[in-house]
């Protein structure tokens, strides 16, 4: 907090953002360490209340209660149904994630990618924890959850049918670590059930904090193989999709449309003069593969050098098979990459530093849910960042234009490498937030995407608030994503060095969804949510002194009487005819309810009654606040909308920035998401009552602390009816 001449700022401080919080966040406050401490030291098992084994940790509907799918099923720890469980075989690789009976391929297939990494999967899967010595029926696992890491702990009781795990198993049917990762994110997101169905990306980033990628093939995308084998080569995590309009079906030629495949390696090999490119690829059920040119029982393997064949081709149905990259790109519809993240690659990656940025927003209904269409006056209420990108990407040796245009590549110059355009390029990725888990309340995914605008050196420095909002609809767009109902929607951006404002957004206004905007670069560059610093302006606090209309001052004596100080029903009474003369105006009726009499006499008064002198001043704020909310109420409807708050409490000296400003606008909207004169009163003069207390030195105008409300006593009717005839006449008199 600080307070300058003339205005009083508050700095809102993260609680999580200390120090020692670097580390893994406990999921549900539950840590490992202690838990495995606690079992052992009382001779038990864990049994994990917060994701009790038994019917709702399956699922809600086709492996409901009361689903067949889930009639049968026992929860047995592994030693109860296998002789010698282990956690992790010693040769453990990317064949032993199997599918069961959930629909969850996408997860395995990115679990298999995973096993490819040794390093990658110590950071998921922590070392140290098996089902012998200090064995207490507990495991954890970290997954990366939108600009963190979580451990999350589970107890080992699994699923199990007719004597078999019902869904993830390891090829070596003693391995365990599998199933409870399994485990671990269904407890992460509610359910099993809540599992199915997905896109590999998503398990990606959990599984590493990268960023993922889409990339819709065609018969002549240009440098795919060679991308594939750079993002390989750089740890990423690669994974195929067959899309299928009707569900998974086989092929004749052994693949599985509308399935989810590892891709896992890359080979050039010679046939005489002709190179061919291979890619290999694991089905993660373990089973049934390609069958056509390169299969494992395709003659073509005959013609390589012996050594060539022996290194490559494994005659096991396992899942894993080769395949050439023109059947791949004829069979398959999208590839899925995901580039690691600073976090685990390390500060220098092959090929330069990483700089990131990453902000945490939502999407509120009536407020900055604008919609996706730049032509309508809602989208300019959408969350904006200011992104500067301030050095070209390095011109490379490498002639080959990659199939995202280049990832530092040659392709950042321009068309020709003699035009010489500098450009930068800079990797945005949007997530949603949790919305996996509302799968249960019948919600999906929402259709989001983002557009970037080009800001000229000329407004720049009009860029410091949402007040600028005026200038917005003349920008240049110079980029956009697609816009796709998927958890992680992702663009690989080339532009030029200059000032850009990225807009994030749902495709349909009034959408709500908490979202991750994460900026990735391999370049310098600098990003800033357009937002304001919490201030309020001095006099929105110190209102001049106003004397009352005599009256006014009547109608407080009359009404207070030998107490000399109003209750909350009798501060009603008064303002509800103090009013009269604003309310003849309004299309509809200025009350302030007992709540809110109640509020304003523990923001001015001593939180039981209000006295004359206090009176006085919030008759003052009350005119002010009648006046801005006239303003802003154009069409006299005695209502304003989300967005007209926030300028009007802007005009009435307070700025709040977009966190605090969509607390108040889900606090005091109503159900038509309009806010009425008593909602801004209320609003006006809880901000009032924060500064006044966050002023250095200032116990504000009812003592230091804001006492819990309590009504006065109620007083006679007939008083009231006295007082009130006298102000009418007052006014009246004086007309």
């Amino acid at each position: 907090m600080a307070c300058g001449s003339r205005r009083v700022t508050i700095q809102l401080v993260d609680e999580e953002a200390g120090p020692g919080t670097r580390g893994p966040k406990p999921f549900r406050g539950q840590r490992y360490e202690a838990i495995r401490a606690a079992c052992l030291d009382e001779g038990i098992l864990f049994c994990d209340p917060y994701f009790p084994a038994g019917p709702d940790a399956l699922g809600y509907d086709e492996l409901g209660p009361d689903s067949e799918k889930a009639k049968g099923v026992e929860w047995l720890r592994p030693h109860e149904f296998c002789a010698e469980p282990q956690f992790i075989c010693e040769d453990m690789s990317r064949t032993d994630v199997c599918q069961g009976r959930l629909g969850n391929c996408w997860f395995l297939a990115a679990a298999a990618s995973l096993t490819l990494y040794p390093r990658l999967l110590c950071r998921v899967v922590p070392p140290g924890q098996g089902f012998q010595g200090g064995y207490a029926g507990v495991f954890h696992f970290q997954l990366w959850q939108f600009g963190r890491w979580v451990d999350v702990v589970v107890d080992d009781r699994l699923p199990v049918r007719d004597g078999k795990l019902m869904f993830v198993r390891s090829d070596q049917r003693n391995e365990f670590w599998a199933p409870l990762l399994e485990k671990a994110y269904a407890k992460l997101h509610g359910s099993y059930e809540v599992m199915r169905g997905g896109h590999m990306n998503e398990a990606f980033v959990d599984f590493t904090g990268g960023v993922g990628e889409v990339l819709y093939l065609r018969r002549d995308t240009p440098g795919l193989f060679s991308a594939l084998r750079h993002a390989l080569a750089k740890e990423s995590l690669v994974g195929a999709t067959a899309l299928s309009d009707r569900g998974e079906y086989r092929t004749e030629d052994g693949l599985v449309k509308g399935h989810a495949y590892s891709v896992t390696g890359t080979y050039k090999v010679s046939l005489g003069f002709t190179k061919v490119r291979l890619l290999r690829l694991r089905n993660p059920w373990g089973r049934v593969e390609w069958t056509g040119a390169w299969s494992d029982s395709c003659p073509r393997w005959d013609a390589l050098p012996a050594e060539c064949r022996d290194a490559l081709l494994v005659k096991k149905e396992d899942g894993e098979f080769w395949m050439g990259l023109e059947d791949f790109v004829r069979c398959f519809n999208t590839v899925q990459v995901c580039s690691l993240s600073p976090e685990v690659l390390g500060p220098s990656p092959a090929g330069g530093g990483w700089h990131i940025h990453t902000f945490q927003g939502r999407w509120v209904r009536g407020f900055n849910s604008g919609g996706s269409q730049p032509g309508n006056e809602t989208f300019w209420t959408n969350p904006q960042f200011r992104l500067t990108l301030l050095e070209p990407d390095e011109e490379e040796d490498d002639d080959e234009e990659g199939p995202w245009g280049g990832w530092g590549a040659a392709g950042a110059w321009g068309p020709a490498r003699g035009g010489r355009i500098p450009k930068c390029t800079v990797l945005l990725s949007l997530i949603q937030r949790n919305r996996r888990r509302l799968r249960a309340q019948g919600l999906t995914y929402l259709t989001v995407g983002f557009h970037v605008f080009q800001i000229p050196e000329e407004l720049l420095g009009l860029w410091d608030s949402p007040r600028s909002r005026a200038l917005l609809p003349g920008l240049l767009r110079a980029d956009r994503s697609p816009f796709c109902a998927r958890r992680d929607v992702s663009r690989r951006c080339r532009l030029r060095p200059g000032h850009y404002l990225v807009v994030p957004s749902a495709a349909r206004a009034g959408d709500e969804a908490d979202f991750t905007l994460r900026v990735f670069s391999e370049r310098r560059h600098t990003a800033v949510e357009i937002d304001d610093v919490i201030s309020a302006d001095l006099h929105a606090l110190l209102v001049p002194y106003v004397p009352l209309e005599l009256g006014l001052e009547q109608l407080f004596q009359e009404l207070a009487g030998e107490e000399e100080a109003l209750s909350a029903p009798q501060l009603q009474t008064l303002l509800s005819i103090a009013l009269e003369p604003a309310r003849s105006h309004a299309r509809t009726p200025r009350e302030i309810g007992l709540r809110t009499c109640e509020q304003l006499l523990r923001c001015f008064g001593n939180g039981q009654s209000l006295t004359l002198h206090h009176f006085q001043q919030l008759w003052g704020h009350l005119l002010e606040w009648q006046a801005t909310f006239d303003k802003f109420d154009e069409d006299a409807s005695g209502t304003m909308n989300s967005y007209e708050l926030r300028l009007a409490l802007n005009a009435a000296g307070f700025h709040l920035n977009n966190q605090l400003t969509q607390a108040l606008t889900s606090r005091y909207r109503d159900s038509r998401l309009q806010v009425d004169f008593e909602r801004f009163v209320s609003c006006a003069a809880q901000l009032t009552c924060i500064f006044r207390e966050c002023r250095p030195g200032a116990g504000g105008p009812g003592g230091g602390g804001l006492p819990r409300a309590t009504a006065g006593a109620q007083p006679a009717l007939s008083a009231q009816a006295t007082a009130a005839g006298s102000w009418r006449e007052a006014r009246a008199s004086s007309a």
